[in-house]
């Protein structure tokens, strides 16, 4: 049923308009997510899977990111109170963000893309990713 209430609202955006304050790029990068808080084994070692995708637009405070699957492991990337390492791969070298789940829909087979789409919002990035960032979005205004 969630399934269905996404993609109601994801059509109903085509129509009505889209309610985003920031203004969205488009930016196709590279990049890598893992859950921040991976789970322990049994000899105190933590065990980091990631899962690559890549952007599919962006701004100052968010990315629009699509995965091959919306599950890592036995974790669902998206849920209450989850937030994901993002290394995201910028034409001058990676940097690492902090980022949390917003909304996703599963992508139609009929779209150029297909697996998932996840709004994340950033939360946290450190100062000199930060700038870097804030350079690289400055660059996609300019062009």
């Amino acid at each position: 049923m969630a399934e269905f209430t996404r993609a109601i609202v994801a059509r109903a955006r085509q129509y009505v308009g889209d309610r985003r304050r920031t203004k969205r790029l488009v930016a196709r990068l590279p990049f890598s997510l893992s859950l921040v808080s991976a789970t322990k084994n049994l000899n105190g070692t933590r065990r980091v899977s990631s899962i690559e995708g890549h952007t599919l637009d962006l701004s100052a405070k968010s990315l629009a990111l699509i995965v091959p699957r919306i599950t890592l492991g036995e974790h669902h990337l998206v849920g209450e109170n989850r937030n994901l390492n993002v290394n995201l791969e910028l034409p001058d070298g990676p940097l690492q963000l902090q980022a949390s789940p917003v909304r996703y829909e599963r992508l139609d087979e009929h779209r150029s893309e297909q697996g998932y789409l996840i709004a994340v919002k950033i939360v946290s990035m450190l100062d000199d990713d930060r700038a870097r960032f804030e350079d690289y979005i400055a660059s996609l205004e300019n062009k």
